[in-house]
């Protein structure tokens, strides 16, 4: 694949296309018809996601109306209270939150946290998102994920800048208000599957997000990795391998890996057959260092950083559970890596505005993905898959923790 190709890629999907939206159907298709144009044949496969259509919202502080984004999903009504500067979950701090609106440092919580906020009596959540110095006054839109909520009930929530937070702190502001009235619904998702098939009835799968954040035009995070994927199939296609290899381009990864939690759910019987998980999340970036995160035997992190080396590809590989679409394949048993080149905020920001091609590089693009697709080719050429089905403790620990199932250790 040309650098030209792939320049195009970013160009024809160069806008937000957050989940379950027209327009990330709009970039699923897109991928869809690449993957047809490749010869390889390839379909959309639907799932449902909780979607909001917001009618209004508002933030008033003392008497002052704070510029905000409601989250999706938080439900609709009138909440106010004192106002109560959080900047940690600490058990010290959730004894102060009975009957309060909180306010946050971060742009979200996890699963523990919220349970923990509503026991302590939390009567709503304000959020902060953004860089005070920055031109920009860019606000996030994010959603409460049913994920989060789990069987508790639901607060109204919000975001703000944080140069509005740091406001309100400093100048000590007593009461809060939050108004949201929005219409919530079932949506869909796609997630883009295609197959090149091999000797053997088993198969590697590889996968990567499209989807974007609602600030984000999502070149790096992750339409690198989708490009990833048709560079993989580009150069593998027609070619005598053992094992098949299945591409997914998977929706809705940044609302906690959606596309990918579908995927395993919907082909349970599949992944007996699937012997290994190859994920790609972020390359192709003009700075940065290349990881891989492997969740499985450490003999494949090993293989990793050996294969790098005899190669001339730096790499630096080790076990553990990465933030991305990989995760819910190795929670089912099947071994799993993603593939990443992180740059950081100050050369490769992610989920706002400046997530566009001009932090990338396709020269390095290339480079990336040919190493990718060379380890490709040496599982599916294998004579029997040399990577062993078997999730290490320490993994596991990792993916309890991960998944909300256990409280990570203080």
């Amino acid at each position: 694949m040309t650098n030209e190709r792939l320049l195009q890629i970013f160009q024809k999907t160069d806008f937000p296309h957050t989940s379950g939206t027209a327009q990330e159907t709009q970039v699923g298709e897109y991928l869809k018809a690449c993957c047809e144009e490749l010869g390889v044949p390839a379909h959309l496969e639907g799932f449902r996601v909780a979607m909001a259509e917001m009618e209004g919202g508002s933030v008033t502080v003392d008497g002052k109306d704070i510029p905000c984004k409601p989250f999706y999903g938080c439900g609709s009504g009138e909440v106010e209270g004192e106002l109560y500067y959080m900047p940690a979950l600490d058990p010290v701090s959730m004894a102060g939150a009975k009957d309060k609106i909180v306010l946050l440092d971060t742009q979200g919580i996890g699963f523990f946290g919220y349970q923990d906020l509503m026991k302590a009596g939390a009567k709503g959540i304000l959020f902060s998102y953004g860089n005070m110095y920055y031109p920009q006054q860019d606000i996030d839109q994010r959603d409460l994920r049913e994920a989060v909520v789990g069987n508790e009930r639901k607060v109204l929530c919000a975001m703000i800048h944080t140069s509005s937070a740091v406001e309100m702190v400093r100048d000590n502001a007593k009461h809060a208000r939050i108004c949201v009235k929005q219409r919530e619904y079932d949506g869909e998702s796609h997630n883009v599957i295609a197959e090149i098939p091999g000797k053997r009835d088993e198969w590697i799968t590889l996968t990567a997000h499209y989807d974007s954040t609602s600030l984000s035009h999502g070149a790096y995070d992750n339409m690198t990795g989708a490009a990833g994927l048709l560079g993989i199939m580009d150069a593998l296609k027609g070619q005598e391998l053992n094992y098949g290899l299945r591409f997914v381009f998977c929706g809705s990864e940044e609302r906690g890996l959606l596309g990918s939690k579908a995927y395993v759910r919907d082909h349970e019987a599949d992944l007996e057959k699937t012997v290994l998980n190859i994920n790609i999340d972020m390359i192709g970036c003009i700075l940065g260092k290349m990881i891989s995160r492997v969740s499985a035997e450490d003999k494949l992190a090993h293989y990793i950083t050996y294969m790098g080396a005899e190669v001339g590809f730096p790499i630096a590989a080790r076990t553990g559970v990465y933030s991305s679409d990989s995760t819910p394949f190795a929670d089912k048993g099947v071994p799993a890596l993603s593939f990443a080149r992180l740059a950081g905020g100050n050369a490769a920001p992610i989920h706002c505005r400046y997530d566009t091609m001009e932090v990338l590089s396709m020269d390095q693009l290339q480079k990336d993905i040919g190493f990718i697709a060379a380890f490709t080719r040496r599982m599916a050429c294998a004579a029997c898959c040399p990577v062993a089905r078997v999730i290490p403790d320490n993994v596991k620990k990792d993916l309890d923790e991960y998944l909300f199932r256990k409280r990570k250790d203080d």
